[in-house]
């Protein structure tokens, strides 16, 4: 039997040159990532959904908030609560969905 190594060349490791316009994105791409959808909809009433791996008691692995999005970043959120105005950070590990009273923002989906 006969090993097959593999090195190599720098000519295989070098990616292309990628030229991004003064924008910051390339084009054609959106970012429509759910912290993005956030941003977009902030001060928008919704329900939202969130589910935990580990329950602090028994049968209580969810947690659901009426309220709006304040902020939103890569790996969170912040959520304030509409009756009570308390203010939730979540990781966004945990979201599931959301529900808006109303139409949604999103983005511009023309070629």
């Amino acid at each position: 039997m006969m090993p097959y190594y593999w090195t190599p060349t720098t000519q295989q490791m070098t990616p292309p040159p990628v030229t991004i316009p003064s924008g910051g994105r390339p084009p054609g791409r959106e970012e429509s990532y759910i912290e993005n959808i956030f941003r977009l909809n902030r001060g928008k009433p919704a329900t939202f959904h969130f589910s935990f791996e580990h329950a602090i008691e028994q049968g209580k692995n969810t947690k659901t908030v009426r309220g709006v999005v304040e902020a939103a970043g890569r790996d969170h959120v912040i959520i304030r609560e509409l009756k009570s105005n308390h203010r939730f950070l979540f990781p966004m590990i945990y979201f599931d969905f959301a529900e808006y009273d109303e139409e949604m923002s999103y983005f511009n989906q023309n070629p």
